[in-house]
């Protein structure tokens, strides 16, 4: 609550005590200050509540659905019972909901029943239960509850919103806002007790105290980290990069590397099929000739490896090429009315996908496809022939495809002749235990983005390296790599980094920017590595097997439109639009984050430093009167409190910040040019100070009125100095003191009421005289200090 904060509860303290020695008028506009100031402080909190408000709602996950016959996208919250959800891998079940056919779904139940191990569920009308998550397999399931009337019931809301650990700067800004306050509290109280002790003023005493208290305390510290990290986060998620909370744009200013997939994120993930190949004829198809009988095998058995209903965009592509050229008499080579008999996913072991199914006269077909590598050791070829098949696909490679192979089981799908016991209606356990020969080659290209080369450069002139981590061929990823503009060099492939121990890898990973089929598995090994270099790593993921890589990396980035449920919720980021720009971009706004900041905290500083001094001198020498009021305490918070979080927020950033390397991650939350130029700015305030004290035969009420107005006057220059000066919002930031001391000036009776007199035209050019020249030299130095 605003009303509760200790600046607010300080005043209010202060119009007690006004009450208290008779001082009614005092008392009144301090609590109108007070008001103004929960004002402030609510519409603050109103702007981050807001900014959460819109990320949660970016946030909200979606589910695929199946209404009159076609799929769409809702919200878990627009669910309706009788829907039908269709369930992938990686899918968080929004739902209460019954299998409307057999399936071979496993479901990881640990959030609801902590068993740890998947349970598979395959029998229609079987039940499965809302925030269980899909292990693996597929099906579709009818909804019978949602929302609070599911069996996760009351709870449902709380797993949408995970709390995350307090921050690197959260931790810092509280622990020097304690250690302030406390200094600030022990200091008043001491010098309290001694100036009442020696004078026997405890009224004047305590207000003297309660002012230096309202001085010092660091209030605004928090609360401009607090709405900083949530407008940051806001700003972000307009450019397509969701935080998941508003923390974790803190760390983007200090990421050194960026680790990201090639495939979406790089290039456009739009697979088109650029080259068959049959084998051993090599005979080569380009989609400019006519697709004539003799690759017709080969593209009909790459079918039948593929899923029927594709998400992967080589599945996509390779079935678009089939129901575009084979049609008419040539569609008996498709088969969709063939019974899936089973599916061989991809193992870290053997990089090939197969599906067996069964035709109508009851034979058995098998068809693989998979790294060419692969599939040479699938079909035991001999050294020659492997070599051979290698050699063809490195050729396809180079041209910047990536190369599948394609391999079919022989006639019958017959099993090794060592199994000749097992039952040959059962399907095998291993598709190695069938028998195959190879087909041929597909090459597909997946153009890369146009806007992904300048996005690397801009990157790279940041200071923070880009790292390719890619599921083809080496030849592939290093064309890629090429034409995306990352630095030459041969790629490290996934078999070698299980063969690199953990200094090699070190060693290797340092010079290296293209890692070439790498399981999702493996990726965690590259996060741990980059870190023991000391990089700060942003890493990419989309798949169930990503998880653990983002939940290591320094930043988890997920890919919003491909990526799966549990690699969103273990990630920090989520690109919207799977667009490597928009990180990119995300970089730069954290960095803009991070100096705004800066600037915020170090004009905190320097207003502070000659309120302080101000505040301090009657206690220490109580012959001094109380020149500085907690109502002019009050009227310059209007001034601070909009400046550190309205102005300096909105900055741009500052020039060729994206030409500077990253913040160290451990720097401190005021590093030493901060403290130097803050000091350097609220020494030069607090020695123009001393002015108005020691002017002869001025008045109190004088003297007010010069320090009130240098104050107000040089926490609008300071907001110049350090803000944008060729940002119009600097320049309205400016004139916040000045349009203050209008308004005190110009409303009758205000002046008296603060306890100030109106200074004549000589005194108040002459102050301003005193600002410009003071700041003149402070403006010059601060520049000159700044990179």
């Amino acid at each position: 609550m605003a009303l509760l904060e200790p600046t607010n509860l300080l005043l209010l303290a202060c119009a007690l005590i006004y009450l208290w020695i008779g001082e009614a008028s005092e008392a009144g506009i301090l609590l109108l200050f007070v008001a103004l100031i929960s004002g402030l402080d609510a519409w603050q909190q109103r702007r981050s509540r807001r900014a959460l408000e819109e990320l949660a709602r970016l946030a909200a996950p979606a589910v695929r659905v199946e209404r009159g016959g076609q799929i769409v996208r809702l919200a878990a919250e627009h669910l309706q019972p009788g829907d039908c959800l269709l369930l992938e891998e990686g899918d968080r079940v929004a739902a209460d909901a019954r299998l409307m056919e057999p399936a071979t779904l496993w479901l990881d139940e640990s959030l609801l029943t902590g068993e740890s191990l998947p349970v598979l569920h395959q029998h229609s009308g079987e039940e499965i239960r809302a925030g269980a998550l899909v292990a693996s397999g597929r099906g579709r399931a009818q909804v019978v509850a949602t929302g609070e009337h599911t069996a996760l019931g009351q709870i449902a809301t709380s797993l949408l919103t995970v709390q995350p650990p307090l921050t690197r700067l959260q931790r810092q800004t509280r622990r020097l806002t304690a250690r302030l306050t406390l200094a600030a509290l022990g200091i008043t109280t001491a010098l309290f007790v001694i100036d009442g002790a020696v004078t026997g003023r405890w009224e004047q005493a305590l207000l003297a105290a309660l002012a230096l208290a309202l001085a010092v305390l660091p209030n605004e510290i928090p609360v401009v980290l607090a709405l900083f990290l949530a407008l940051g986060a806001l700003r972000l998620g307009r450019i397509g990069v969701l935080a998941r909370w508003p923390a974790a744009v803190e760390s983007l200013g200090s990421t050194t590397v960026l680790a990201v997939d090639k495939t979406g994120t790089l290039t456009q993930n739009r697979m088109a099929v650029e080259a068959l190949l049959t084998w051993p004829e090599a005979q080569r198809w380009e989609p400019q000739l006519p697709l004539a009988e003799a690759w017709h095998p080969l593209l009909e058995l790459a079918v039948l490896a593929s899923r029927a209903d594709p998400v992967d965009a080589m599945d996509v592509a390779i079935r678009g090429l089939a129901a575009e050229r084979l049609q008419g008499e040539h569609q008996e080579h498709l088969h969709p009315d063939w019974p899936l008999v089973r599916e061989y996913p991809l193992t870290p072991d053997l990089l090939v996908v197969s599906q067996l199914w069964t035709s109508h006269d009851g034979a058995r077909h098998v068809a693989a496809k998979g790294a060419p590598e692969a599939i040479a050791q699938l079909c035991h070829l001999d050294q020659e022939a492997s070599a051979r098949l290698l050699q063809a696909a490195t050729a396809l490679a180079h041209d910047g495809l990536r190369v599948l192979a394609v391999a079919a089981g022989l006639d019958g799908a017959p099993l090794h002749p060592e199994l000749a016991g097992v039952d040959p209606q059962r399907p095998p356990e291993q598709v190695h235990d069938f028998l195959f020969e190879p087909i041929g080659l597909i090459g597909l290209a997946d153009p890369i983005r146009p806007e992904v080369p300048a996005a690397i450069a801009r990157a790279q002139a940041a200071g923070v390296q880009v790292v390719m981590i890619s599921g083809d061929a080496p030849a592939t990823a290093r064309s890629i790599a090429d034409q995306a503009g990352l630095p030459p060099g041969e790629p490290i492939c996934g078999a070698e980094l299980e063969h690199l121990d953990p200094a090699q890898l070190m060693d290797r990973i340092g010079a290296t920017t293209v890692f070439a089929r790498v399981m999702p598995q493996q990726k965690l090994r590259l996060v741990q590595a980059l870190q023991a270099r000391g990089e700060v790593v942003a890493m990419g993921g989309d798949g169930v097997n990503d998880a653990p890589a983002l939940k290591a990396a320094d930043i988890g980035v997920a890919m919003g439109e491909r990526g799966t449920a549990v690699a969103r919720e273990a990630a920090d980021l989520v690109l919207l639009r799977d667009d490597f720009s928009a990180l990119v971009e995300a970089l730069a706004i954290g960095r803009r984050i991070e100096a705004n900041l800066h600037r915020a905290l170090g004009y905190t500083l320097a207003i502070h430093l000659p309120i302080a001094g101000l505040s301090l001198l009657p206690l220490l020498i109580p012959q001094l009167p109380l020149v500085l009021l907690p109502v002019h305490i009050a009227l310059l918070h209007l001034v601070i409190d909009p400046a550190c979080t309205v102005v300096f927020e909105a900055l741009p950033a500052p020039a060729r910040l994206m030409q500077q390397p990253p913040r160290p991650p451990d720097a401190p939350l005021f590093g030493v040019q901060t403290w130097h130029r803050a000091l350097q700015q609220g020494g030069v305030l607090s020695a123009l100070m001393m002015g108005p004290l020691l002017w002869p035969d001025l008045a109190i009420e004088q003297q007010r009125g010069w320090v009130l107005l240098l104050l107000l006057l040089g926490g609008s220059a300071l907001v110049w100095i350090n803000g944008d000066r060729h940002s119009r919002i600097t320049r309205w930031g400016a004139l916040i003191g000045v349009g203050l001391w209008l308004v005190v000036q110009l409303i009758p009776g205000l002046a008296s009421l603060l306890e100030i007199s109106a200074l004549s035209s000589a005194h108040a050019a002459g102050v301003i005289g005193l600002m410009a020249a003071g700041l003149l030299v402070t403006g010059r130095r601060s520049v000159a200090a700044s990179p």
